[in-house]
C-alpha cells in the first residue's frame, strides 16, 4: 500500500501527516525548519513503508523541502494551496483552519488528484527564472528612483528634465544648479544622493543583462530564432513556462500564460472574454514580442496583426490574437528544446 504524506510548510515548522488509501490518518509529526528538517522526517516515515509525499505549494514555501526530499530520492508531488484549500473546507470533515488539518487535506487533496505535478531537482530552467525576477527588480527599484529623482530635480530646476530621463541629463542639470538657500542645499544634496541611486541601479541592470546573456547562451535555446525574442525575453519565457512536458497542448500552455480566451456564456449566449488568469509574467513576456513584432513594419507578426483589423478587429483584439500566435510559436520551440 502507498502511503501519502501531506505536508503543510511554514518558515519556522513543518506539519506532516500520512494517510492511507482509504484516507484514513496513519501518522502525524511536525518537524522544526532546522537543517536536520528532512533526516527527520525520513526518519519519521521510514515505518510507513512505500510513499509519496505532497507538499502545499512546492515552489513557495515548501520549495526547499521539496528540493531536499528529491535530492534524497522520494517522490514528490506539488499540491496548489488553492486545491488543498478546497478540500480542506469540503472535502475533509475537518474543516478547522490548523496545521494538521492543513496537511491532511493535502494528502487528500494529492490521493484524489491524479494529475499534480512531480517535483523535480532544480535544473537550468529555474536560474533562467531565478536571474529574469532579479531583472525584473532591478528594473522595478530603478522606476521608481528615477521617478522619484525626476520630482527632485523639478524643485530645483524650473520644468526639470522634460524627457526621458538618464544619468548623464541629472548630472548636467546638477552642475548647473548652484544652491543658495538651506532648503535648496539640501534638495540638491537629496538630488545628488538619488542620481547615485540611479547609477548604481543602471551598472547592476546592464550586469543582470549580460549574466542572462551567457544563460541563455548556455542554455542552447531555439527561442532566440524567433523574431522579436532576445535574451531577456527567453529568459523570461523558459524560466516562468518552466518545464514545458507538463502541458499536453498548446492549448494548456496557452491557458497557463493567460493569452487564451476564457468562456464566459450563460443560456443560449455564447460569449468568451479576456483572460485574467495563469502566469502574469509568462503573458507579459508573450505580450512584448508581441509588441516588439507589430514595432516593425517587415514582421510577419505585424503583417498577421494588419491582417486581423483588416478583418474588423479593433487593434487590443488584433493584438490579443496575435499573442495567441505568438504563445502557439513560443511552444513549439520549448517543445523542440525539450526533445533536444
Amino acid at each position: 500500500m502507498t502511503v501519502i504524506i501531506g505536508i503543510d510548510p511554514h518558515k519556522a515548522s513543518h506539519t506532516a501527516v500520512a494517510i492511507g488509501r482509504n484516507e484514513e490518518q496513519l501518522a502525524q509529526i511536525k518537524v522544526r525548519a532546522t537543517c536536520q528538517q528532512t533526516a527527520k522526517l525520513l526518519a519519521w516515515a521510514e515505518q510507513l513503508g512505500e510513499r509519496t509525499w505532497a507538499v502545499e505549494s512546492a515552489g513557495g514555501l515548501g520549495y526547499l523541502l521539496s528540493q531536499q526530499l528529491v535530492g534524497a530520492g522520494e517522490r514528490v508531488l506539488d499540491v496548489p494551496a488553492t486545491l488543498a484549500s478546497r478540500v480542506r473546507v469540503l472535502g475533509t470533515g475537518k474543516s478547522n483552519k490548523n496545521d494538521p488539518n492543513d496537511a491532511l487535506s493535502v494528502a487528500i487533496a494529492a490521493l484524489r488528484s491524479p494529475g499534480l505535478r512531480s517535483v523535480e531537482p532544480a535544473n537550468h530552467r529555474e536560474v533562467l527564472r531565478l536571474l529574469a525576477k532579479r531583472n525584473h527588480e532591478i528594473g522595478r527599484l530603478r522606476n521608481i528612483v528615477v521617478s522619484r529623482l525626476h520630482a527632485a530635480l523639478l524643485h530645483l530646476s524650473p520644468g526639470g528634465i522634460s524627457k526621458e530621463l538618464n544619468a548623464s541629463d541629472a548630472v548636467r542639470l546638477l552642475d548647473d544648479f548652484d544652491p543658495i538657500t538651506p532648503v535648496e542645499r539640501t534638495r540638491y544634496d537629496l538630488a545628488h544622493e538619488l542620481l547615485d541611486d540611479v547609477e548604481r541601479l543602471d551598472r547592476q541592470l546592464k550586469a543582470s543583462h549580460q549574466r542572462i546573456k551567457e544563460a541563455v547562451k548556455a542554455s542552447g535555446t531555439s527561442l532566440t530564432d524567433l523574431y522579436g525574442v532576445g535574451p531577456i525575453l527567453a529568459c523570461e519565457l523558459i524560466g516562468y513556462a518552466g518545464d514545458v512536458r507538463r502541458f499536453t497542448n498548446r492549448d494548456q500552455f496557452a491557458s497557463y500564460a493567460g493569452v487564451a480566451p476564457v468562456e464566459n456564456s450563460s443560456g443560449g449566449r455564447t460569449f468568451h472574454r479576456l483572460s485574467r488568469r495563469g502566469n502574469r509574467q509568462l503573458n507579459h513576456a508573450v505580450h512584448m514580442v508581441a509588441i516588439c513584432q507589430i514595432r516593425q513594419a517587415n514582421s510577419e507578426g505585424r503583417a498577421y496583426f494588419e491582417k486581423k483589423v483588416a478583418e474588423g478587429k479593433t487593434k487590443r483584439e488584433a493584438i490579443r490574437s496575435l499573442k495567441r500566435h505568438v504563445s502557439n510559436a513560443v511552444y513549439r520551440q520549448l517543445v523542440l528544446d525539450a526533445h533536444k
